[in-house]
């Protein structure tokens, strides 16, 4: 489907390298000199940035695009596919934030060592970054689809293109130049779907009597989703939300407990407004365009906007794309480095740093050994998510409830679950259950069995 002329695409591509160049120097500028900068910012990175820091990493480019895709087909309900992360950020904040900040430690694999020991941690670290991966993985393809349609790039280019300028962004300053720029970033996000969605209105206005008439499904609460559906997204987004290494790492960042809990509450404001705009862009979508492929229920408007809008649509598109790589590639980075090399090699704070930039720079281009492919984007994103939810049922668990505290079995719970997971997954989810309930009931079931016959044995 061609979204935009050429001529209009040359004009955006050229605003968007522009962005690109000026986002990177302030990249640069801002960046820290020390490995605490890096990983955590230093700890000084006021509670407001670092809530648009957990809001707009948590809704990426799969929940603008893929949202309205939604809606498009099933109603408005759609949007509680955004609204669940709401539900999950102020569950965070008000039941595990404190806790977890208190714990001194910016990797969630750190603060389950204190709980579980260090054969734990190194379990969390790994399924951590195996689902960090899935996840950066299905970010560059899912941000390559974008730059294709929007720029006419191919894909194996455009993940190129995102490789490198998400590389910069992360690899230069780390946290500290992550989170300025971040707030650049949503802001442009954020004025993508207000613009997106005052189109919509306007074109709703103007063609009134040749818009379709849409069945009642697409206004109620739960339209053609279902609260089955509904409710394993807001299971899945609070499990994920609990047990992500980058939110982890942001709430670290900051410089108390108090301002951790509320950058958690302000990420959960930010979202609604987000989620309403999203799934009224789809709706409206269906009745202006009844016939178009539901993955274009929101790039449909930038054919209809003119090139100052389309330009600024587009980079809130791709930004949202940027945020999304650097914020997980600067989680896996955090463990390979604090769980792995730090206490193998121990090193100087130079050498951390320099080596830190390297292994930087190599997990931001390590998607692209897989640019070939064509993965199942939506199934992907979830199952990346349901991989964490098990880590946040074992990390919530040692931290509420201390007679299920059992190093053993939290291991057996952790390793069972991501390989049964997996395998779900690639099976394609038999009988109709989805991977995300094997992530949630295995682990529990596990540990309950666990505590059933071993109650007395001591924490490794």
């Amino acid at each position: 489907m061609s979204i935009m002329n050429p001529k209009m695409s040359i004009i955006i591509l050229a605003v968007v390298v522009i962005y690109i160049v000026i986002t990177s120097y302030l990249s640069y500028k801002w960046s820290g000199h020390s490995n605490s900068d890096f990983m955590q910012g230093g700890k000084g990175i006021p509670y407001f940035v670092v809530a648009v820091m957990l809001f707009s990493n948590y809704n990426g480019i799969m929940a603008v695009i893929g949202t309205a895709q939604r809606a498009y087909t099933s109603g408005f309900a759609a949007a509680w596919s955004v609204f669940a992360a709401a539900i999950g950020f102020f569950l965070y904040g008000m039941f595990f934030v404190k806790r977890l900040y208190k714990t001194g430690s910016f990797t969630i694999s750190g603060a389950v060592k204190q709980k579980y020991g260090r054969s734990t941690q190194i379990i969390v670290s790994l399924i951590m970054i195996y689902a960090m991966l899935m996840l950066n993985l299905n970010t560059y393809f899912s941000g390559a689809s974008v730059l294709h349609e929007i720029l006419g790039t191919n894909l194996p280019i455009s993940m190129i293109i995102i490789a490198v300028v998400s590389t910069i962004y992360f690899s230069i300053g780390g946290m500290k130049s992550v989170a300025k720029t971040t707030v650049i970033h949503t802001f442009f996000k954020y004025c993508a779907v207000l613009i997106v969605l005052a189109v919509a209105l306007v074109l709703s206005h103007n063609a009134s009597g040749e818009m379709i008439k849409l069945p009642s499904y697409y206004y109620s609460i739960t339209g053609k989703v279902g609260w089955g559906t509904i409710i394993g997204w807001i299971l899945t987004s609070t499990g994920a939300i609990f047990s992500t290494q980058f939110i982890a790492q942001a709430i670290a960042s900051t410089p108390s407990a108090k301002d951790a809990q509320k950058a958690s509450f302000w990420a959960a404001f930010l979202v609604i407004p987000f989620g309403i705009g999203l799934g009224l862009i789809g709706v409206y979508a269906k009745m202006l365009f009844p016939h178009i492929n539901p993955l274009y229920a929101l790039p449909v408007f930038l054919g209809h906007m003119n090139v100052a809008l389309a330009s600024i649509t587009a980079i809130g598109l791709l930004a949202s794309v940027f945020i999304g790589v650097s914020a997980c590639s600067l989680a896996i980075v955090a463990l390979v480095v604090d769980d792995f090399y730090v206490p193998h090699w121990k090193p100087e704070e130079h050498a951390q740093l320099k080596v830190t930039k390297i292994i930087s720079v190599i997990v931001g281009f390590l998607p692209l050994i897989f640019m070939f492919m064509s993965p199942n984007i939506l199934a992907l994103s979830f199952f990346a998510k349901a991989l964490r939810v098990s880590i946040a049922i074992v990390a919530v668990l040692a931290f509420y409830l201390p007679s299920f505290r059992n190093t053993t079995v939290a291991n057996i719970a952790l390793i069972g679950t991501t390989i049964l997971t997996t395998v779900w997954y690639l099976l394609g989810d038999p009988f109709g259950i989805n991977d995300t309930y094997i992530a949630i009931f295995t682990p529990l079931i596990v540990m309950l069995i666990g505590r059933l016959f071993n109650k007395k044995e001591k924490v490794v």
